[in-house]
């Protein structure tokens, strides 16, 4: 099987594949990129508080 029926057949599946995905409507994408964003609120608030334990520590450490 040559190169070009091999990218042709893949390119095929993927378009079968691509007409049975089912996209989320506007309701489930505005909630679940609520979620994300809480998330990344949640992340870095969590990191910030890391950062600043960890500063207090090493300035504790060095005097």
């Amino acid at each position: 099987m040559k190169f070009t029926d091999k990218a042709k057949s893949y390119l095929t599946g993927v378009a079968a594949e691509a007409k049975r995905v089912t996209w989320p409507g506007r309701r489930e994408l505005w909630e679940s990129t609520m979620v994300v964003i809480s998330f990344i609120f949640i992340l870095a608030a969590a990191t910030l508080v890391c950062d600043k334990v960890i500063e207090f520590v090493l300035g504790l450490v060095k005097g």
